[in-house]
């Protein structure tokens, strides 16, 4: 072994760096970015509150605070991506507390299932989301936007810390809590 100490495991650089300097000086370069994320972005607020429409006006307040910070968006270790998502955090949670955390299944939801090719498959689908969608809420709301940042946005457990304020290490933790959670939850 040599002396030298270890350091912490870094990404070599942000893959969006460039699209969001481009965007720093020509804001009509932002297309890009909102391009890229607009759909894991509305996952994300889709699956925390449940509603289509709400989803949207999430989605929509996100990327708008984000074109207005992105002047101030520095390079600190983080990525692009986790930045946006902490925006996207803090705005689901001003949603959530602007409708006391009432979260309901969306009709939307089922009737576009319903259109699938198989309907006895879709409504088999349909059903699986729904008891997901429930089971998620049971979870306390830290473990339950580590699942969706993680498996439905494919976040990395150093960029859900960024979101979220954690550490990597107890990014970990919370996943391993919420998945053990919600095993116990769907079992029932």
């Amino acid at each position: 072994m040599s002396g030298e100490p270890l350091r912490e495991a870094r990404p070599a650089t942000d893959p969006d760096l460039a699209d969001v300097l481009a965007a720093q000086r020509d804001r009509a370069a932002f297309g890009r970015l909102y391009r890229r994320y607009v759909d894991r972005v509305y996952g994300y607020a889709f699956y925390l509150l449940g509603d289509h429409h709400d989803a949207e006006d999430a989605t929509e307040r996100t990327f708008l605070a984000a074109l207005a910070a992105l002047e101030r968006y520095r390079d600190t270790g983080s990525t692009f991506r986790a930045w946006l998502f902490r925006i996207a955090h803090n705005q689901l949670a001003n949603a959530l507390r602007a409708r006391g955390r009432q979260q309901e299944a969306s009709l939307d939801a089922v009737v576009e299932q319903a259109t699938d090719d198989d309907p006895a498959g879709a409504l088999g689908r349909a059903e699986d989301r729904r008891r997901l969608q429930r089971a998620l809420e049971e979870l306390p709301e830290d473990r339950r936007q580590v699942v969706v940042l993680r498996f439905v946005d494919g976040l990395s457990a150093r960029e859900i810390g960024a979101v979220l304020d954690r550490s990597e290490g107890a990014v970990r933790v919370l996943q391993h809590r919420a998945l053990r959670d919600l095993a116990a939850i769907l079992e029932r």
